[in-house]
């Protein structure tokens, strides 16, 4: 199937007690059983839920995997990876990543004697040259999260394979539409669902798809043992999402092109990051390794004052101001104050996160009405 086809099909099949074509809630939290372990493949919902099953399947699909694993949040489920790890193990990231990640690993997972390198992935030497007889894994997100920097993965995932060691992508950005890391050598794909995939600012979930039966076992023997299950309530409503997941990212990418653009040629804007610009740096990696640029863009003003960044976003009419990203409407966020303010401001200052930075999640309105709220909003300085 194509991926249209996929995202209304796969995985999702009528209920078979009543035709239902939707899948049902199954707002239950146990199954009754005819005999101790005599049951229809269901014991208890952190273990086993119908909808839940139903929505994995189709991330899998889409994601061109076998095994699907959804969690409450995409932070529960880079918390299940790194709980494949042990004291002593190290960990190769991307030094541009988002402040929730960085704050996990740094926070809570070195506590426990895991070490973590952030390195400038853009260039496959700077991962290969942090790579010693403890590390583990090499952690990517591309495009990286908030300077759109793009990852070469093909070449990062010969890197992970010439040492032995597990390849994650943080697929978030791009969502499964515009890029499909598992086709290009990852061994692991993590979404926060929360955000494309959901698609309507109504639900926080996180996924991890693998192809992998040893490693899918692992991450399901975690998922169940550490219980940061979603709702059925919640994966029906992703389910839904999902089936207008194409063309919604069609409209997302082709408003970023339009408002990249805009942009660029405003004299109030410095700096614009979106991986479509002929002149970015790895933009022939991204033309090669995804389907379009996608709707997320991050810019600085001119004399880079936070002062300045704030008056813009507080003058927004349609650009929301607001954490997260993906949904339908068009949002603004100050990484240095809101997604990234737990990362060291000399560490966000040497990627170019800069006071001035906002980053725009550019929704699927009319672009014509985006671009005249980003001219009178930039009107005020």
């Amino acid at each position: 199937m194509k991926f249209g086809t996929k995202a209304i099909h796969a995985g999702v099949e009528p209920d078979p007690s009543t035709g239902a074509i939707m899948t049902p809630i199954y707002q239950t939290s146990t199954y009754v059983q005819k005999s101790p372990g005599d049951h229809l493949g269901y014991e208890y919902s952190r273990t086993h839920n119908p909808t839940r099953t139903a929505l994995q399947n189709s991330l899998a699909a889409l994601e061109n995997g076998k095994h699907g694993i959804c969690f409450s949040s995409g932070l529960g489920a880079i918390d299940a990876v790194i709980k494949l790890f042990n004291p002593g193990d190290e960990i190769i990231s991307t030094n541009d990543l988002y402040g929730g990640t960085y704050r996990l690993f740094t926070k809570v997972f070195e506590k426990y004697g895991i070490k973590f390198h952030f390195v400038p992935m853009a260039d496959p030497k700077s991962v290969e040259e942090k790579i010693n007889e403890n590390t583990r894994m090499i952690w990517a997100e591309t495009p990286t999260n908030p300077m759109i920097n793009i990852v070469d993965l093909k070449a990062i995932s010969a890197v992970s394979k010439k040492h032995n060691l597990i390849f994650g992508v943080d697929n978030t950005f791009a969502s499964p539409y515009l890029q499909n890391p598992l086709d290009l050598g990852a061994d692991l794909v993590m979404h926060s669902v929360t955000k494309y995939l959901g698609g309507h600012s109504d639900v926080v979930m996180g996924a991890l798809i693998v192809n992998d039966d040893e490693l899918a076992k692992q991450l399901v023997f975690i998922q169940n043992a550490c219980g940061a299950t979603p709702g059925p309530q919640d994966c029906f409503l992703v389910l839904r999402g999902i089936k207008t997941l194409h063309l919604r990212m069609e409209r997302h990418s082709q408003n970023g092109k339009t408002i990249a653009a805009y942009l660029k040629n405003h004299p109030k804007v410095a700096n614009v990051y979106w991986p479509g610009f002929e002149d970015h740096p790895n933009h022939e990696v991204a033309k090669r390794q995804m389907r379009d640029y996608g709707g997320m863009i991050s810019f600085t003003l001119i004399g880079n004052k936070m002062e300045d960044a704030v008056k813009v976003m507080e003058s927004f009419k349609l650009f929301a101001l607001a954490e997260s990203l993906g949904g339908v409407e068009s949002l603004c966020g100050h990484p240095a104050t809101m997604t990234h303010a737990s990362i060291p401001k000399e560490e966000r200052e040497k990627v170019g996160l800069v006071d001035s930075l906002i980053r725009l999640s550019v929704g699927i309105e009319d672009a014509e009405d985006l671009k005249n709220d980003l001219a009178n909003a930039l009107s005020k300085i």
